[in-house]
């Protein structure tokens, strides 16, 4: 079962000009659960993240990780605390082989993280690291192959493994199967949950695949311009008619019926 609170947000808001992207925004997650925020889009989901990994300065409001306030802390100060985040966009060096994408990802957050130039015989520690997290992410067989002649699916497994590669104990994975075909999809929540449970991760996910986050998800926050609708287990999100009406309306419905058909 998750325990303790790993990361809080009190009251945080951003606010661009007169737009309140994020409007008020207090929530707790459980170290070890597998924490979903769902809305339409425009409803602040990705502004959101941005906030908790301090890609974006808050407007106003707290950030908490293991009761730490971290609100004002620079990117790369979160990272080494411990809070990894992906992006929609898969973000890779296509010319660089797939351990060498994971060795710089584990190197980045090291002591030799500014130097690249030196002999890779100083990285050894990294490139073990890095051949363990691909094999990990099931793409042992693909690592020493160049990141741009990946399949698209594959190529979200190795953003997972660049993620992984410094051991995060907080994973936020924005939209992870987005342009990924509809069979590719199981794989890689299957692989995001075997890594959640048996390496005591925390994951936050944002998803707009409501069969993805019914079937993974503790808690479900539901976000509507900019704030909490409502937040609570896959079943009382789906039964809630508040958000029926905001958001999902039909869409769960059809794809009960679709995956019971």
């Amino acid at each position: 079962m998750p325990g303790n609170i790993i990361l809080e947000t009190q009251n945080v808001s951003k606010h661009f000009g007169a737009l309140r992207a994020v409007d008020d925004v207090s929530l707790q997650v459980r170290a070890g659960s597998f924490h979903s925020i769902i809305g339409p889009n425009g409803a602040g989901k990705t502004t959101f993240f941005n906030l908790l990994s301090r890609n974006l300065p808050v407007t106003s409001g707290r950030i908490l990780y293991k009761g730490q306030d971290i609100t004002n802390l620079p990117v790369h100060r979160t990272a080494h605390l411990g809070i990894g985040r992906s992006f929609q966009i898969t973000n890779i060096f296509p010319n660089l082989t797939v351990l060498e994408n994971i060795r710089l990802a584990a190197q980045a957050l090291g002591r030799h993280n500014f130097r690249f130039l030196s002999s890779h015989r100083r990285f050894k520690a990294y490139e073990a690291r890095a051949w363990e997290v691909a094999q990990q992410v099931g793409l042992e067989t693909e690592a020493l192959h160049p990141a741009r002649i990946l399949p698209h699916g594959a190529q979200r497994k190795l953003e997972l493994g660049m993620l992984l590669a410094p051991d995060p104990e907080v994973l936020l994975l924005d939209e992870p199967t987005a342009g990924m075909a509809a069979e590719q999809v199981p794989e890689l929540i299957e692989l995001v949950q075997r890594i959640q449970e048996t390496g005591n991760k925390t994951v936050m996910l944002v998803e707009h695949n409501m069969n993805v986050v019914m079937s993974v998800s503790d808690v479900i926050t539901v976000m509507h311009q900019g704030a909490v609708l409502a937040e609570g287990a896959p079943a009382d999100i789906a039964a809630n008619e508040t958000v029926q009406q905001a958001y999902l309306g039909q869409l769960y419905e059809l794809a009960q019926k679709e995956a019971k058909s």
